[in-house]
């Protein structure tokens, strides 16, 4: 498999990144990440985190109470090796908590790794182009 294939592969990892943010799948979502996966969400009032586990537990945190819905868009992958890959991938979310909520757009900025036949998201950089918080609705 190599080429097309794998950037399809890519292309389904984060599509299984989104869905299983949204639906709260933690242990389908901590696969899709290698061990020591680096996640930027500092754009969006977050951190660098370093590490899957660590990445999930975060998410709970900030997340796990809110509906949310995420859209990943016009994805721009490069193969940088058999087993390496870039990509940047148009955004669009909607968070609601219970008194409040955000609707942004932006980018993911990513690197992909392979290893035993399966792409995992090995880094994620979040970037803002707006981010619109609203209070009580």
């Amino acid at each position: 498999m190599g080429g097309m294939d794998d950037i399809e592969s890519i292309k389904k990892l984060k599509a299984r990144y989104f869905r299983t943010m949204d639906t709260k799948d933690w242990d389908g979502m901590r696969r899709v990440f290698t061990d020591d996966v680096v996640m930027d969400t500092t754009a969006s009032g977050g951190s660098v985190i370093n590490g899957a586990d660590e990445f999930i537990d975060f998410l709970k945190q900030a997340i796990g109470p809110a509906v949310t819905v995420h859209h990943g868009h016009m994805p721009e992958i490069e193969l940088t090796s058999p087993s390496t890959a870039t990509g940047v991938w148009a955004l669009e979310d909607w968070v609601k908590w219970e008194s409040s909520g955000i609707h942004g757009f932006g980018h993911y900025y990513e690197t992909y790794e392979k290893a035993d036949g399966e792409w995992r998201i090995k880094s994620s950089t979040l970037t803002r182009l707006r981010l619109d918080v609203d209070g009580e609705q």
